[in-house]
């Protein structure tokens, strides 16, 4: 008798009730409409029948499953909303009592196992209240081993490219090419990192782009949200600026120097970077980040800042990609990597053609769909876009190399 207990006990667990927050969802097509936020306990204020709410998860076992929605409408109000599952559409209307309630739309057959998506359409006019809403609630066999992302960040997991190099090289340049493939809005792709920071590009918004460098100051600096909580000796200095380009203190992330050119670059063009370490003492590093620019055909200082409590060169290269704005986390960003090179202080050039992935606390377990591998010759990364399969943390991969080091690189005097 006890083993059956211990038995129905399992079966309870497996085809349990599953309950998906409306703070994990999505807004489409435009992600920055609606008003989605754990704060408030979901999704509120929704009353455009244009903007969908979607949510995304991976289901593992075929079968039946059953869905409904917690939600709450003012008293008398009525919605009528469709829930749509694989192509399977349910429809189904709700009459509000000032307090929470489930709607129940049925029940849905997954045919197979995969990603799937939840879509939630609003079938009232515009201007009428489709329902705040509080979670997804699924049920039935299909929920077995299903995988949500259940956290209240949206964002999709930030991945890295770590490029191996011998503890003894002097490395004073860091040559690297990043081609974006995919352009969704908050998304840095970081082309040359080093130990006190990084140089890329970033997608700011629908109509801005920019070039970004950044250096971290010492000591407390590393951690501290505020730089007036960083003694002044743990600074990082501003040496030069190119044309165009915006510098000021940064914080949150640790505190220090940035420097950013507005440019509009172009997915599927390459853009050249290089990062230049040089050691006026032994107890300074002066850090200087050059780009190309693609109509001067020529490349241009971003900025040059000088790091105290280092006086090293460089070290601890890497690459990311982040989505750095959660409200869009389920379109999926990638980029190609390479080639990369490394110049030392001899002057020899040395190519970089092995590279491993590592991923941040959020790819660990919340969010699956993160990879990287090696296409058209160079690393990609890639995240987001709830596609199958990933790639395992620590996983080594090596490129073909080019065997060509960068030429006719003219970088122009600081000032």
């Amino acid at each position: 008798m006890r083993i059956l207990i211990i038995l129905l006990c399992l079966v309870a667990v497996a085809h349990g009730e599953l309950r998906v927050q409306a703070f994990t969802a999505y807004g489409d097509p435009r992600p920055d409409v609606l008003r989605i936020s754990s704060r408030s306990g979901g999704i509120t204020g929704w009353n455009d029948p244009a903007e969908k709410v979607v949510w995304f998860g991976e289901i593992k076992t075929p079968g039946k499953l059953t869905a409904a929605l917690e939600m709450t409408l003012p008293k008398d109000a009525v919605s009528k909303l469709r829930l749509t599952i694989h192509g399977e559409p349910r429809e189904a209307t709700a009459t509000g009592t000032g307090a929470a309630q489930t709607l129940v739309f049925g029940e849905f057959t997954i045919a197979k196992a995969g990603y799937a998506r939840f879509e939630l359409t609003s079938l009232n006019p515009s201007g009428a209240p489709a329902g705040d809403l509080a979670a997804l609630i699924l049920d039935g066999p299909a929920t077995t081993d299903a995988h949500f992302n259940l956290e209240p960040r949206r964002n999709a997991a930030s991945v890295h490219l770590n490029y191996p190099t011998s503890k003894d090289a002097k490395i004073e340049w860091f040559y690297n090419e990043v081609t974006a493939v995919e352009e969704p809005v908050y998304t840095f792709y970081m082309a040359c990192g080093f130990s006190r920071g990084y140089f890329g590009m970033q997608v700011n918004g629908p109509a801005e782009r920019q070039i970004i460098f950044s250096v971290w100051d010492a000591g407390s600096g590393v951690n501290a949200k505020d730089r007036s909580a960083v003694a002044e000796e743990n600074h990082t200095q501003l040496l030069a600026k190119g044309d165009g380009v915006v510098t000021r203190i940064f914080g949150n992330e640790g505190t220090g120097g940035h420097s950013h050119l507005v440019y509009p670059w172009k997915t599927g063009e390459p853009q050249r970077f290089l990062l230049a370490a040089q050691t006026p003492d032994a107890t300074h590093t002066d850090y200087s980040g050059y780009w190309f620019h693609p109509e001067q055909k020529k490349w241009m200082l971003i900025a040059s800042f000088r790091a105290p409590k280092d006086g090293g060169l460089l070290r601890g290269l890497h690459s990311f990609s982040e989505n750095f704005g959660g409200s869009n986390g389920h379109l999926q960003r990638k980029a190609l990597y390479g080639p990369q090179w490394i110049r030392t202080i001899d002057g020899e050039w040395h190519e970089l053609t092995e590279a491993s992935f590592s991923h941040d606390g959020t790819g660990k377990a919340a969010r699956l769909d993160r990879f990287m591998g090696v296409e058209d010759g160079r690393f990609f990364l890639s995240h987001g876009g709830f596609v199958p399969g990933f790639t395992k943390y620590g996983e080594k991969f090596t490129r073909p190399a080019t065997t060509m080091p960068p030429k006719d690189i003219v970088l122009p005097e600081t000032k």
